[in-house]
């Protein structure tokens, strides 16, 4: 039930059919006795700069989540920015700080880290190579050397997106060791697919996986299956993995916190979604 006193999170992005969150916070929303709600809202990129902050001076307004194609966008449009969007290069949540000011996170890569330590993986002091520096990929990289990640191996056909990445990398997280180049997944401790590639059928596998150790954890982004080929691939060489999903429902809680809502859990998430 909305009220006039239901706080609001917008859920900013255009076009909106394939929108997941409401689906996901609403029913947590309602099950907990939280008066709050996301809201889908369709703005195209031209409406973009003038709308965020047209959001966000309405008095019922928690805070906004930010989907394609606006997350690059906002971040010229923050007066606070965390350390790991300005690695990503793009924010995904926003909410309004003292005096006014637009405060900007993004979560993508905090969701996926949160799976990984659930999971028993160890960050600190390990080594991991990331197929895909684009959007995705910028933001696991940057919480995984947050998470203290002692080498990061990057690879991407768009040698401009894997330079900035690792000129921002090195910039903001000095201590990890970053590298470039090869896409071979021998000696790593993680392995992630930051890329498209397991959206469609016919899609190529990101790497060799017969390189592929049993003692490497393999982590996926592509949601469209559970099991992705590679992650199939990669559980038939006995490794551990986590599927793309895991990035969605474990960054929630993040968010919660962000926006200053009581936390749970991603599997309490998974429980009450109704997607």
């Amino acid at each position: 039930m909305i009220s006039g006193t239901t706080r609001l999170i917008a859920h900013l992005g255009y076009p909106t059919e394939s929108f997941k969150a409401p689906l996901i916070y609403n029913p947590f929303f309602e099950e907990q006795g939280i008066d709050a709600v996301v809201v889908p809202m369709g703005c195209k990129p031209a409406d973009y700069p003038d709308f965020l902050k047209l959001i966000f001076r309405l008095s019922n307004v928690q805070g906004a989540l930010i989907t394609m194609p606006h997350k690059i966008a906002t971040m010229a449009l923050l007066d606070e920015i965390s350390t790991n969007a300005r690695v990503a290069g793009s924010c995904n949540a926003v909410k309004l700080g003292p005096n006014g000011k637009l405060i900007g996170d993004m979560f993508d890569g905090e969701g996926f880290v949160r799976g990984l330590k659930r999971k028993g993986q160890t960050i600190s002091g390990a080594k991991a190579l990331i197929i895909g520096a684009g959007g995705v990929g910028s933001a696991i990289a940057a919480s995984l050397a947050s998470a203290g990640l002692a080498h990061l191996a990057l690879h991407d056909d768009n040698k401009a997106s894997l330079d900035g990445l690792k000129t921002r990398l090195n910039t903001y997280y000095p201590a990890t060791q970053v590298t470039t180049g090869s896409n071979k997944p021998d000696g790593f401790d993680i392995v992630i697919n930051a890329t498209p590639l397991g959206m469609r059928k016919d899609d190529p596998l990101p790497l060799d996986v017969t390189r592929l150790a049993p003692s490497t954890f393999v982590g996926e982004v592509v949601m469209k299956e559970e099991i992705t080929p590679f992650l199939a691939a990669a559980r038939e060489r006995g490794c551990r993995y986590q599927v793309g999903t895991d990035m969605l429902f474990e960054q929630i809680p993040a968010y919660l916190e962000f926006f200053g809502f009581p936390t749970t859990t991603a599997d309490e998430l998974r429980r009450i979604a109704r997607l």
